[in-house]
């Protein structure tokens, strides 16, 4: 690896999202689709205007944890509704019932066609193991440790901050840096020592926001001008292409 892609310190938290090195961003744009239009359909009648699984997923809902993506997607349409509570059924008109039911639509597509890991993002976390750098995942979704347990990849991580842990400790979500600092801290190193690997424009905000000394775009959808925009140092299209992970 170039020294050139690493911050000047001896621990790196690599704090990213499982759709930065997994290929879940697809299935999660899907279920977010699949979700909102049954809903937009229901309520707009001759009315309906789709929710873009490419611009509106992500605008409004990638990188933020579940309940905010749909607060913030239904507040550009012009739409309130209850919050509800965390355990509403998948089909209660409710903040966190729609949120529920795209968690069932994901699961079901992850448990049907699995998860595929990005081969080159993989090897750049083997290399920054070996140079001896410690790592942190952040990431929104509860899914995320049965995620990095499906490819064998949890092993790379000394710190998981995810939507469970987010939730047990009140930690807003990103655009918030908490998540990402809360990270840090659990690695022991001050936030402008650590490096932010995200694939979401929430998740460059985020970065920013907190400060940190390094942000990395990580580009799977044609955004790296967004990326660039909400603060990213460089925009790569696989973590592989920051060094040598031969």
């Amino acid at each position: 690896m170039t020294q050139e892609c690493l911050p000047t310190t001896s621990r790196l938290p690599l704090s990213t999202s499982t759709a930065s090195f997994t290929r879940t961003a697809v299935v999660h744009a899907a279920a977010w689709k699949e979700m909102f239009d049954a809903f937009l359909r229901e309520r707009g009648g001759e009315d309906f205007r789709p929710f873009d699984a490419a611009s509106d997923y992500d605008e409004y809902v990638d990188g933020r944890p579940r309940a905010d993506g749909v607060r913030t997607f239904l507040a550009s349409r012009g739409i309130d509704l209850p919050d509800g509570d965390p355990d509403d059924p998948p089909g209660a008109q409710t903040v966190h019932g729609l949120g529920n039911r795209k968690n069932d639509l994901v699961l079901e597509k992850i448990r049907t066609d699995g998860v595929e890991a990005y081969d080159g993002t993989l090897r750049y976390l083997e290399a920054v193991r070996a140079h001896g750098l410690s790592t942190a995942i952040v990431s929104s979704s509860a899914n995320c440790r049965d995620v990095l347990r499906s490819i064998g990849a949890e092993h790379f991580f000394d710190v998981r901050i995810d939507g469970v842990v987010a939730a047990e400790r009140k930690l807003p979500g990103k655009p918030r840096p908490d998540t990402f600092l809360a990270a840090a801290e659990d690695l022991g190193v001050r936030p402008d020592e650590a490096a932010v690997f995200e694939d979401a424009l929430a998740g460059m905000d985020a970065g920013r926001a907190g400060r940190f000394g390094y942000v990395v775009g990580v580009d799977r959808v044609g955004q790296t001008d967004a990326l660039y925009a909400h603060g990213a140092d460089i925009v790569v299209q696989d973590l592989a292409e920051l060094g040598d992970t031969r």
